[in-house]
């Protein structure tokens, strides 16, 4: 049995390659249930070693707290199986995921790629691995490296150009970027991280009328049973941030961000990250920061990956939950001491940066402008893309204001202007 790609399955029987086929053909597009679909390959075939796999990868790739755990399991079962060389590669890389070594898996992952180029698995991992640790050059290069192996024709090109479209984007070549990403969803037009990539460019290059005319007309399609939703959600509300239309931002958080209750990490992270730069211009939210600081409370495992920690401070800040915002710190500190790669991303800049949240709800402006100016130039050690980590430089410029450091947030504001290109949230902030 092979899949589509070409690439053998040891274990697999047909109905097993058909569920297995289906979960990873949701994955590409982040829609449906993937864990499902690999769940009925594996009642069909418990021994199909691949299955195990994705269930793993499955599990590792969203940061939940319990992830690595589930993650170990499909390991330990999958390495009691027949596998070939493309097989026990993906067994070592998931390994390594599992036990917080997200660099080594990585490289693990880019040396897969190299002998087998069309694996869209070993590239999408990697893809997602670059993200979370906050390599912008390996999003790019992982892909580009791969791209002259495929055509058009192939079954699952879509996916790798909607990688290859945030991988350019990442890296500053926005003209390729959206051209790549718009074909990714001509391709197929449930691709959400094509849908993704497109609005990231409209982002960084502050376009917030075209960002909002590429997804508001298409939200039917690119909303439509994805488990990514929330996140582009996320882009559109942004766009109407930037053009200070707070009713509608509020509208979308309470309709598809927030208001829906998820307690998916992921979608927690946005659910912080819109109401936190709502905070900043100084609109009330009402009680939905309360509602939240419940979810990341109930959902969360403090000090488990840093990047996730920055946005459960903001809901504890910003409700005033004083004794679980020192937890989560004290989480932090003990997560330092630990031998996986999360030590570093805390260390680096993770733990800086969430001191810096804490201090700026309690009012202390001048050391949450301090803390953020010493890590601000290397915050991409602890994951996230561009636009989502503005809201550090968001905030250190709302604080350098409000701390009274006038020269300071003129200088930021200027510097931001010409970085990027200016709009009315610019403006309103010079």
């Amino acid at each position: 049995m092979k899949d589509s790609q070409g690439h053998a399955l040891s274990g697999a029987n047909s109905a097993s390659l058909s569920a297995y086929q289906a979960a990873l053909d949701q994955f590409r597009c982040f829609v449906g249930d993937p864990v499902a679909s690999v769940d009925t390959a594996l009642q069909a075939s418990p021994d199909m070693t691949m299955a195990h796999l994705l269930k793993a990868w499955l599990h590792l790739l969203g940061t939940e707290p319990a992830g690595p755990a589930v993650a170990r399991q499909c390991c330990d079962g999958a390495a009691r199986l027949p596998a070939n060389d493309r097989e026990q590669r993906h067994l070592h890389a998931a390994r390594l995921l599992a036990d917080g070594h997200w660099h080594e898996a990585g490289r693990a992952l880019e040396d897969l790629s190299l002998l087998y180029p069309h694996d869209l698995l070993a590239l999408q991992a990697g893809h997602q691995i670059d993200f979370f640790t906050g390599d912008a050059r390996m999003l790019r290069d992982r892909i580009l490296r791969a791209a002259p192996a495929w055509d058009g024709d192939m079954p699952g090109y879509h996916a790798l150009l909607s990688m290859q479209a945030f991988g350019l984007e990442e890296t500053g070549n926005y003209l390729q970027a959206e051209a790549s990403g718009r074909q990714s969803v001509a391709l197929e037009p449930h691709d959400g991280w094509g849908w993704h990539a497109v609005a990231h460019v409209y982002e960084m290059t502050a376009q917030p009328h075209e960002g909002i005319a590429w997804l508001a007309p298409n939200a039917a399609t690119w909303a439509e049973g994805s488990f990514f939703a929330v996140h582009n959600w996320w882009h559109l509300a942004l766009f109407h941030l930037a053009l200070d239309h707070t009713a509608e931002v509020l509208h979308l958080y309470d309709e598809a961000i927030g208001g829906p209750g998820s307690s998916v990490i992921l979608d927690l992270i946005d659910q912080s990250a819109l109401l936190w730069r709502l905070q900043l211009r100084g609109v009330d939210v009402g009680e939905r920061w309360t509602a939240l600081a419940d979810r990341w409370t109930a959902a969360a495992e403090p000090g488990n990956y840093a990047f996730n920690d920055l946005h459960a401070m903001m809901a504890l800040a910003a409700s005033g939950r004083t004794q679980a915002q020192w937890s989560l710190l004290e989480a932090m500190q003990d997560a330092m001491g630990s031998r996986t790669d999360n030590a570093h991303f805390t260390a680096d800049a993770g733990y800086a940066a969430t001191r810096a949240i804490q201090a700026f709800a309690n009012g202390d402006h001048a050391l949450c402008a301090d803390l953020l100016r010493s890590i601000r130039s290397r915050a991409h050690h602890f994951g996230g893309s561009h636009a989502q980590r503005d809201l550090i430089d968001l905030t250190l410029m709302e604080a350098a204001h409000r701390a009274g450091n006038q020269p300071l947030a003129e200088a930021l504001a200027h510097e931001r202007a010409h970085g990027r290109p200016p709009s009315a949230a610019l403006r309103a902030m010079a």
